[in-house]
């Protein structure tokens, strides 16, 4: 039986592990040892650690010991959230985030909201932007935390971060600040650390290491209490054995990202021409957000069912999605917050690209999305 070759247009999903992400990691499993142990073989480990972690920082532009290495973007928003929250619990239990966070944030905040924590959620305008003026607006003297994402991972939409954290910390400098920066990292000219957060995360499957690895940024001086205690790892912040084989393919995907210094551009192109021969062959098609940041933008057709185009498009081996990898198929929460008619929010469709995504299969895309609406019945939406 023969198979269609895989088209790829949602990397903001996850990415492929790069070649020398790969080659790293079977370096580090073959190298076995220990990091903690005090003989050559763990200081071997030890050292590499040391190296990706100093990798990881200088992409960051932080300070290696601002970097505990964790095993996901989740992991890294449950820990900055709840443990930033608790290291303000004298200030109050007020939180102010968006609408549009990634469920790692939202279902955080949720979690919290049943423990006595207040929530704001800020609503974003039709196109996916908040300002900062919403936010400073937001701030309750017992504001213990804000947290914003800075590149939302389904329309593409830059949040002014930087922006808002100056607003907030003109306001009141005791309020912490979380960025979830998945989406951002790597993908975005300037090092996160450069917009004032306290905190960050970031993954490391999005930027072509494997899954199971991500890194929080802490700002220096910010004491949160550990995620995991036991043996002192990661300076005593998340104890347990170092996995050692996964920060090493974190590494080296970042040390291959930052050496490709045309990739924003030539992802930016992709994604222009991608809409541009979309709206050539659907002049039906919307855009909804062409996408601040070079990667994501988000369309839609109005009258079909997104879910029945991603499935019809992925028996064809070509991959898009409806919204974000973790709805699992559910309605998107960030097109319903932007206000969407219900025809838009049913046919709302996210592309993601990477600087290796080309114009044929931009093309085939075009053509296999044309086919699917010729075909497809509308709904009566």
């Amino acid at each position: 039986m023969e198979h269609n070759p895989l088209i790829y247009f949602d990397y903001a999903a996850t990415t492929p592990v790069r070649p020398e992400a790969r080659d790293a990691m079977l370096r580090a499993l073959d190298q076995f040892g220990n990091p903690s142990s005090r003989y050559e073989y763990g200081r071997q480990a030890a050292q590499q650690v040391k190296e990706d972690r100093e990798t990881v920082a200088a992409a960051l532009g932080c300070a290696p010991g601002e970097v505990t290495f964790t095993s996901c973007g989740t992991e890294g928003d449950n820990w900055a959230i709840r443990r930033g929250a608790e290291l303000n619990r004298r200030k109050g239990r007020h939180i102010v985030t968006t609408a549009i966070e990634h469920a790692a944030v939202l279902e955080t905040c949720k979690d919290l909201e049943r423990e006595g924590y207040e929530i704001t959620r800020l609503k974003p305008d039709k196109s996916g932007h908040i300002t900062p003026e919403q936010v400073a607006e937001a701030l309750r003297p017992d504001t213990a935390l804000v947290s914003m994402m800075l590149v939302n991972n389904e329309t593409g939409a830059i949040l002014p971060v930087a922006d808002c954290v100056k607003a907030v910390k003109t306001r009141d400098p005791a309020v912490l600040f979380h960025c979830d920066g998945v989406q951002a990292f790597l993908k975005t000219p300037a090092p996160l650390a450069r917009l004032g957060a306290d905190l960050i995360a970031v993954s490391g499957h999005n930027i072509g290491a494997p899954k199971g690895v991500g890194a929080l940024y802490i700002k220096k001086g910010v004491r949160l209490r550990p995620l995991l205690t036991g043996g002192g790892q990661e300076d005593g912040l998340r104890s347990g054995t170092e996995a050692t084989a996964q920060i090493a393919g974190f590494g080296a995907a970042v040390r291959a990202v930052m050496a490709d210094e045309t990739r924003l551009a030539r992802t930016a192109a992709i994604k222009e021409y991608t809409l541009s021969r979309l709206k050539q062959a659907l002049p039906r098609l919307e855009i909804l957000s062409a996408g601040d940041a070079p990667h994501i933008c988000a369309v839609s057709l109005p009258g079909y069912k997104s879910e029945v185009v991603v499935r019809v498009l992925g028996d064809q081996g070509i991959c898009i999605s409806s919204g974000s990898a973790c709805h699992r198929g559910k309605p998107s929460h960030v097109f319903a917050a932007m206000g969407l008619s219900k025809p838009l929010l049913d046919g709302a469709l996210r592309l993601s690209f990477s600087p290796n995504s080309t114009r044929a299969e931009a093309d085939t895309l075009a053509h296999a999305l044309k086919d699917a609406a010729d075909t497809l019945f509308t709904t009566l939406s």
